[in-house]
């Protein structure tokens, strides 16, 4: 299987390099010292599931140089989404799928106009992990999981074919037939928790324990999951307490990448996680007083540190 990841940061680095591993042939899109250090030293991915040297590792800045591919693991940063989609048009096949795992829930609708609806997947990534270092990923905690889906909900082969590549990798992987519903479910803990860690600067450790700071996340889930809901998106009836339970059994030293870009002075992906929960409160006239303030406190950030 030809995969394509584009975007070698924590997300594609770890998954990319796990697939490689396990046989599949994948090209990594990188730049900089990034892409240099994978060319000399190959691409280390390090953490407590084990440590994974891919070396030799195929790596490029340029896609037009891959060609056609199966998959394409779509792994930019949010506000590079446009951008970086016009430079994949000639990876894409007919039966190419291109699966976003993007923080938010709309890169696949920002994606379709640029590559066409059928080469377009729903993917959820669920891991902790960063760029350590040129050439280094670091993964925190031992949860791995892809949840991916064709947006109508049927099961295809390419889908099928994808998921016994993904378990073959070793990681965990789920491929949905309501992945949009799937999509919301990562969003409604993560626009909550990047927000939260973020303003306060802190990882999970430090704040769950006290009540007071707790409820903040509650209130979070709360307003998220009304949005959802206003959005026509099927949640669960249970999801506030599963959302609420999942943020407790995160690991201690945990914080979402948003949080992380924040503390380097980096961009950050506000405007698709808070500031999209505000945006859609007010489109369906939902009210979201607690991520309204968030947003704002921490909107002077969104372009990196104010200089």
């Amino acid at each position: 299987m030809r995969i394509a990841v584009i975007g070698t940061g924590g997300v594609g680095g770890a998954f990319g390099g796990a697939l490689a591993q396990a046989g599949a042939d994948v090209t990594f899109v990188a730049r900089g010292a990034h892409l240099a250090a994978m060319r000399e030293n190959g691409l280390k991915v390090l953490g407590p599931r084990g440590d994974m040297h891919i070396n030799p590792c195929k790596a490029t800045d340029d896609p037009s140089q891959i060609g056609v591919v199966d998959v394409v693991l779509f792994c930019v940063k949010l506000w590079d989404v446009e951008t970086a989609g016009l430079t994949i048009k000639g990876l894409i096949g007919p039966d190419t799928a291109v699966i976003p795992l993007q923080n938010g829930i709309d890169a696949a609708e920002r994606l379709t106009p640029i590559l066409g609806k059928n080469a377009l997947m729903g993917g959820v990534a669920q891991i902790s992990a960063t760029i350590d270092g040129p050439g280094v990923i670091r993964q925190t905690g031992t949860f791995m999981k892809i949840v991916f889906g064709e947006l109508d909900g049927r099961m295809s082969e390419r889908g099928a074919a994808f998921e016994a590549m993904c378990k073959k990798a070793g990681f965990d992987v789920a491929f949905a037939d309501a992945i949009v519903t799937a999509l919301w479910e990562k969003f409604v803990l993560l626009a909550s928790n990047s927000t939260v860690v973020a303003l306060t600067r802190l990882p999970f450790g430090k704040l769950r324990e006290d009540p007071e700071v707790f409820d903040l996340f509650s209130v979070c889930f709360a307003e998220t999951i009304a949005v959802g809901r206003a959005l026509g998106v099927k949640l669960h009836p249970e999801m506030q307490a599963r959302a609420e339970k999942a943020t407790r059994s995160f690991p201690a030293s945990m914080m979402p990448s948003m949080a992380i870009d924040l503390l380097r002075g980096n961009k950050l992906e506000l405007p698709w996680l808070a500031g999209k929960v505000v945006a859609l409160g007010k489109e369906l006239g939902v009210p979201t007083p607690a991520f309204n303030v968030m947003y704002a406190a921490l909107k002077p950030y969104a372009n990196g540190t104010p200089q």
